[in-house]
């Protein structure tokens, strides 16, 4: 079958180009599959504009990948590199959240493999490999998943993993476009037409860099991820319907209604379906009618001490334990109160090659450097200020009274 350029008419890019190889694979089901999985999860429940889909985003990383290429190339920086490989990261761009879970990252915060994981199987077997194989390379499953994990030995890894991927610059423009919040505005155009392929001076390898006029816009890249964590991300109600969701799945995973391999296989609407057939959890008629719990206490990151309260992203026994005590001492039924604390992430890492003005090239990391923004000295106090504790409630209750007794109940645990 023959398959010609399109255009796809994108919300945040406009016209996107969309060449034959990758036209066959956005037909492919676990593609498609993509067009009914939210970007942002529950955040449509704050934000009603949050609607987006990953199949939107992927277009987006892919049409930025594409953009990317077309400068290097320019450049001739990719004459040293094998006639596959712009084929290769445009796809990798394209593909690299095809396992993504519905609702987000929610499910991989109580247990369910990584989405990477799940990537695997769908680029390397199936009709992905199929088209992949055939438009491009026999290992171009194998080098597009290695990608996608961040393995790849590629130069231009950088591009789908690394300090500003293309990831991060379309889901940060995309998700502030669509939230309607003014925090991820960035200069994309300074940051793809800044991107250079550099040798390290260490290792005297090829990686992707930036010539050092464009740190003022990598720096704006990294502010504005931590707003959108501060504002969106994270906002108080999205966790909350996101607590309330991974309960009702957690539960539904308990009573055998869902199977904990099946996950990565559903749409939005169709887990929440699956989740709630038979009405044998009222939370979820809860959270479709967005009665979400309430928060009863919260405290920032910054008040707590160090990281004694990390297992709560990831120990769900010893939540449970804690979310009952906390419950019997607010006088509560257990299944009333929810503990949320967001995983720990890297918000503001940076690591990448910079090229001066003389020609020279030197690593920038978060020590920072002349004229370059300290980020070590920073990052940890938006960091804390951006993630809190909280306790959600079913009804309405004020813990400010017991924050001494909550916090000691959470970090006993």
């Amino acid at each position: 079958m023959f398959f010609p350029m399109l255009y796809i008419r994108d919300t945040l890019w406009g016209s996107v180009t969309v060449d034959p190889v990758a036209a066959r694979l956005l037909d492919t089901p676990p593609m498609q599959r993509l067009r009914y999985v939210r970007q942002l999860g529950l955040a449509h429940l704050v934000y009603p504009g949050a609607t987006h889909s990953r199949f939107e985003h992927a277009v987006g990383a892919y049409h930025l990948a594409r953009r990317a290429l077309a400068n290097l190339r320019e450049a001739g920086a990719l004459a040293s590199l094998s006639a596959d490989e712009p084929a290769v990261i445009a796809c990798a761009a394209l593909l690299h959240d095809v396992g993504h879970y519905p609702f987000s990252h929610a499910l991989e915060e109580i247990g369910a493999p990584h989405h990477e994981v799940l990537s695997e199987w769908l680029v390397t077997r199936g009709p992905v490999a199929e088209v992949l194989r055939s438009e491009i390379a026999a290992d171009a499953p194998e080098r597009i998943f290695s990608l996608i994990c961040g393995k790849s030995a590629s130069p231009l890894q950088g591009l789908i993993s690394g300090s500003y991927d293309l990831d991060k610059i379309d889901y940060l423009r995309r998700d502030s476009l669509l939230c309607g919040v003014p925090y991820g505005m960035i200069d994309e155009g300074r940051l793809i037409q800044a991107m250079r392929l550099l040798r390290d001076p260490q290792s005297g390898k090829l990686a992707i860099g930036i010539a050092a006029k464009g740190l003022a816009a990598v720096e704006s890249l990294l502010f504005a991820k931590y707003q959108m964590y501060r504002n969106v991300y994270w906002h108080h109600a999205v966790r909350s319907a996101t607590a309330m969701y991974k309960r009702i799945v957690e539960r539904a995973l308990e009573r055998k209604a869902v199977r904990l391999e099946q996950l990565g296989a559903f749409t939005d609407e169709a887990l929440l379906h699956a989740v709630g057939e038979g009405g044998v959890d009222a939370m979820v008629a809860a959270l479709r009618e967005r009665r979400l719990f309430k928060r009863a206490f919260e405290a920032s990151a910054a008040e707590l001490p160090g990281d004694a309260l990390e297992w709560i992203s990831d120990d769900l026994p010893r939540v449970r334990i804690a979310e009952a005590t906390l419950a019997a001492e607010l006088g509560l039924p257990p299944t009333d109160v929810l503990l949320d604390y967001p995983a720990k992430t890297q918000m503001l890492g940076l690591d990448l090659l910079v090229e001066e003005r003389d020609g020279s090239v030197r690593r920038l990391t978060e020590s920072g450097a002349p004229g370059a923004i300290q980020v070590t000295r920073l990052a940890d106090e938006l960091y804390r200020s951006a993630r809190w504790l909280r306790v959600f409630t079913a009804g309405k209750l004020d813990a400010r009274k017991a924050v001494a007794k909550v916090i000691g109940i959470v970090t006993a645990g």
